[in-house]
């Protein structure tokens, strides 16, 4: 019941507490020192935990991997084309390196013959005789050109030797010219003076015609004499011409053994690349005839058949099959911010949850927290990722605690890069301005984005 103030002017009305069940089991408020002491206790411990220590961190999740490229999953591709005939394997075996995993067959109508290798060695031997024959044919015109050389050098010289005889001739008939010449002057001064005598009756007419006969033969012997001169000269000329006949003669037989000799060479020349060429055809089928067995490199475990069954097609440098290698060495791939990526240096400790593995995280105080594994950066990626981020590799940390026996490639994990210590107040301050993290550590060397250190020094300040 509400009992109004017998003062007219006050219009409130006063409260009857007994009216209220709710207010009588509550009981009037009354100050309590036990817990203005305890709000005051709570305050300072506040205030207090405000100054402990936080360690900033970056977060980045990723995925495990492994250390080295050929540690890594990879796929087994068909080098040539083939059908698929008959496995050796199945998914989840273990395999050695060098073991066959499947046999494929040929599909190319070019490399059907069963008989390919030995056909392809028979014709090599078949062109490597005709490559030897067309060198014995080269070696016998060799022979051929030197005993033409050989008979004209010695054509050329009794040529030479005509020649010589034939100056003598002309020589000595020319002699006998003068001698003949004089030998009728002679006559003809005898002639006349007889003339002159019988004349004048000195001489008899028998010793004058004796005269005009010497006179007679005289003249004939100049013709002859010159007669004979003349037959030296031609001779000569002769002698000249056949030398010059003997010369064109050879020539043009020399060049045409040298004329077989380069044709012969020339289709050795050939037949030996073909040769060559063949040999070269030959050892592709022999590398091919060894691909119709596909092996693992190396040793692992079949993860996944790209290509099933008997029977089914599989075109060149086609994937066929997964395989896992047995010996590996985990790492992790991380994917930072840009923003992050200035504060990462090689080395930096960085601390892991796996997915699948139970862990309790305080992220400022990283050693009570439980679950947690250490590592540190070895790679650092200076090109983005296509999912806008940079890509880091972040190894076991052999100082701290081995990483799970478990653990496989391709597993999620969640990375915390530790930074600077802070306290906690300057922590929840950066965090409500949204300031990025603090550079903790000085750049003793050349820095991510290659400046030398003391310009990588101003660019942290």
């Amino acid at each position: 019941m509400l009992n109004l103030s017998s003062d007219p002017e006050c219009a409130t009305p006063a409260l009857d507490r007994s009216t209220f069940g709710a207010m009588l089991a509550v009981g009037d408020a009354r100050p309590s020192r036990r817990f203005g002491r305890l709000v005051a206790a709570a305050t300072i411990v506040a205030v207090a935990g405000m100054f402990l220590p936080w360690t900033q961190n970056i977060r980045a999740r990723g995925a495990l991997t492994s250390l080295s490229p050929d540690q890594r999953p990879q796929t087994i591709h068909a080098i040539i084309p083939g059908r698929i005939e008959e496995w050796f394997v199945q998914e989840g075996q273990r395999v050695n390196k060098g073991d066959t995993i499947l046999r494929i067959s040929e599909v190319k109508p070019e490399y059907f013959d069963p008989r390919l290798l030995d056909r392809t060695s028979e014709q090599i031997t078949a062109k490597e005789l005709t490559a030897r024959s067309y060198q014995e044919k080269v070696n016998a015109l060799d022979a051929q050109i030197d005993a033409l050389s050989q008979t004209m050098r010695i054509k050329l010289e009794q040529a030479a030797n005509k020649i010589q005889q034939a100056r003598l001739k002309i020589a000595s008939d020319s002699i006998r010219v003068v001698a003949a010449q004089a030998e009728i002057q002679v006559a003809k001064d005898q002639l006349q003076r007889g003339e002159q005598q019988f004349k004048g009756g000195l001489l008899s007419m028998v010793e004058l015609e004796r005269r005009r006969v010497n006179e007679q033969r005289a003249t004939a012997t100049v013709i002859d004499a010159e007669n004979k001169l003349l037959d030296a000269r031609n001779e000569l000329l002769n002698a000249k011409l056949e030398i010059t006949g003997i010369r064109n003669d050879y020539r043009d037989k020399l060049a045409k053994a040298e004329s077989e000799k380069f044709s012969s060479m020339s289709q050795m020349y050939n037949t030996e690349a073909e040769v060559s060429k063949m040999q070269v055809d030959l050892a592709s089928y022999t590398v091919r005839a060894g691909n119709y067995y596909i092996t693992a490199p190396q040793s692992g475990y079949i993860t996944r058949a790209v290509r099933t069954g008997l029977g089914e097609l599989i075109d060149e440098g086609e994937g066929i099959i997964t395989i896992m290698p047995a010996d590996f060495q985990l790492a992790v791939e991380l994917y930072v911010r840009p923003m992050d990526m200035p504060l990462i240096n090689m080395g930096q400790k960085v601390r892991f949850m796996f997915d699948g593995w139970p862990a309790i995280v305080f992220s400022g105080w990283p050693n009570t927290s439980y679950g947690t594994y250490g590592g540190h950066v070895v790679a650092i990626d200076n090109l983005i990722s296509p999912n806008g981020r940079y890509r880091i590799l972040v190894a076991p940390d052999p100082e701290d605690q081995e990483w799970p026996r478990a653990l496989r490639v391709g597993s999620g994990a969640v990375g915390m890069a530790l930074l600077k210590d802070v306290s906690i107040w300057y922590e929840l301050w950066r965090q409500l301005n949204g300031f990025p993290p603090d550079l903790y550590q000085e750049m003793k060397t050349v820095g991510n984005w290659g400046l030398d250190p003391d310009k990588a020094k101003e660019d942290k300040k």
